[in-house]
This record gives C-alpha cells, structure tokens and sequence, in this order.
C-alpha cells in the first residue's frame, strides 16, 4: 500500500521509522511527503525515512495525483477553531477516491459527519484512532470489540500539558515553568495556549463525541474553562488538604441532546481522574451494558501516536 503523508512533523518522521522497521511484515510504501516548511518530495518507488524534499507542490491536489497513493495520511499541526487546513486536505483525498487517516483531531473535531458521508460516497475508508489518546485503542475498541454497547457518555483527563503545568506549581514552581516544561517534553499544541485555556481538551471532547454519540458539535460549543487562573498557591493548598486539579472532560446522553462540558475541577487525590499523573492520559466510558470502564495511556510520546496511524493503516489492509 502506496501513503501520501501530508505534514512530517515528529509524528510523522516517527511514523516513517515505523514503516521502515515493519517493512517485512506490513506491505507500506511512502510515495510522498508534503509539508509546508520543509518542501515535498515523491517516489512512486518508495521514499526512504528521511528524504530530501524539493519544491513545495503547487496544491495539494497536485501533491496527491504525484504522489499516486492508496491513502492519505494527515499529519498537519491543530487549529482547534476551524479544523483546517486538515479538513480540506482530507476533502481532497476523499475526491480522488482515496482512504484517509489522520492523527489530527481537527477535522473529526470540526467537520466528522460531513468527512464521513464524503468517504461514504467516495467508497474510502476514514480512520483517525490517534486523535484523542495517541496510541491507545479508542475509537478502535468501539470499532472491533463492543457490538450493540450504546455509549451513554465518558469523562477524560485527556491533556497532558494541564498536568505537567499543575505538578510543576504544587512542587512551588510557577505557572510559566510548567508551561516551559511541557514544551520541553514536546507535549504541548503548536501554541501552548490551546492546551491551558482547555482548547484541546474541547476539540478532543467534541471529536469523542461528534463519533460515539452523534453529536455533530464543535468545540467552541463546547463550555470550556481552563487552568489560566490557578496560582501555584492555590495548588499548594489544595495540596495540603488532599485535592488535586485535573483538566476534566465531560460528556453525557440528556433528553435535550449531549451535555458536554471541559472544566479545571478539584478532585481528591483518591479519585481515578486524579491518579494519572503528568503525560499519562485517561478515559471513562460510561454504557448501557458494561457500567463504567476504561483506558489508561501511560507516559506516552511521539512513537504511541505514530503507532496509532499505524494501527488504522493495518486496518485498511
């Protein structure tokens, strides 16, 4: 199978590396790469793990019929309040018949019913499992393991960055050298903003409920409010008093539609949404037929989210 990767970021280069070393075992060829700053290179032949770009293709639609792929990997960085360039990225793909997968939680985020009538028409494939929690099976439990199960909602602490920033204040350090050490990590957005004032969390909460509740949100409809207040004081005393502050993402099924909601919250240090500390994420599914259950990432980095492409290009074999 012939990829057209489009951005080649860490996730990307990581995701390269990945198909270099499982080439024996998993048929992918990368035939293009396509990135703003770096420029694009193409080799229906096969591209080694790091290439030599030349000129940036004209358009994407160019970039795409060059490359002469089997599917479209989007890998471009977040604009959690339009979902583009990704959406029209994928609209191209999608146009030329081809299957899309996306680490970008954007455009499911912003544009999923749409995306998914689109691939529909063009007999495509859309897969985006690495959107929410890198690696770990969401979207592909739901997909492969859980027939005739209704989601009833979840709860998440789904962003990394909030609690390095928090961990760092209750250890008397200052709200900016959080935020300094989770851009040393590599875990924070584009713009560091995105993930403190709850932005992440939203386009994450809308993109998990936009496909396991048919909620055909947004995440500006999402009522957010994020950790910009908090003062390493105010942790410290929470602290004392055996409560911690997570960045917590809410969903749940009303009579009047899907309540959602992304909130700092002060939980006891007891409670499961506290006790995943710093790059670790979770997630709590709430159903008809199992109760409550489920998944926990622990510290993941940039090789889990490739891993998640991975997993959904396996699944388009």
């Amino acid at each position: 199978m012939k990829l057209a990767l489009i951005g080649f970021g860490k996730v990307g280069r990581a995701l390269a590396r990945l198909i270099d070393d499982r080439g024996r075992e998993f048929p992918f060829r990368i035939s293009g790469i396509h990135t703003l700053r770096h420029g694009t290179a193409v080799d229906p032949k096969g591209l080694p793990p790091d290439p030599r770009f030349g000129e940036r293709a004209a358009s994407i639609e160019n970039f795409l019929d060059a490359a002469r792929a089997d599917a479209a990997v989007e890998l471009t960085t977040l604009d959690p309040f339009t979902g583009e360039p990704a959406i029209s990225h994928i609209r191209a793909a999608f146009a030329l018949g081809m299957n899309v997968v996306t680490a970008n939680k954007g455009p499911i985020a912003h544009a999923y019913s749409g995306l998914r009538q689109e691939a529909q028409a063009a007999g495509a494939q859309f897969r985006f499992e690495a959107t929410v929690m890198d690696g770990a099976p969401v979207f592909n439990l739901w997909r492969y393991n859980l027939p005739g199960m209704k989601v009833l909602g979840f709860t998440g602490a789904l962003n990394s960055t909030s609690k390095v920033v928090v961990e760092t204040m209750e250890r008397g350090g200052t709200f900016a050298e959080g935020l300094a050490a989770a851009r040393a990590l590599g875990i924070t957005e584009g713009d560091g903003a995105y993930d403190v004032e709850g932005w992440d969390s939203a386009a994450k909460t809308a993109t998990l409920a936009n496909v396991l509740l048919d909620a055909c949100t947004t995440p500006q409809q999402v009522p957010t409010r994020g950790i910009g207040r908090l003062t390493p004081e105010r942790v410290q005393t929470l602290m004392r008093q055996g409560k911690a502050v997570r960045l917590i993402s809410r969903a749940r099924r009303t009579k009047a539609g899907v309540s959602l909601r992304v909130r700092a919250e002060v939980l006891d240090r007891s409670d499961i949404l506290a006790s995943v500390p710093g790059t670790s994420n979770i997630i709590l599914f709430h159903t008809d037929l199992m109760g409550t259950f489920g998944t926990v990432s622990i510290d993941p980095g940039v090789e889990q989210t490739a891993y998640g492409v991975f997993s959904d290009l396996v699944g388009l074999l």
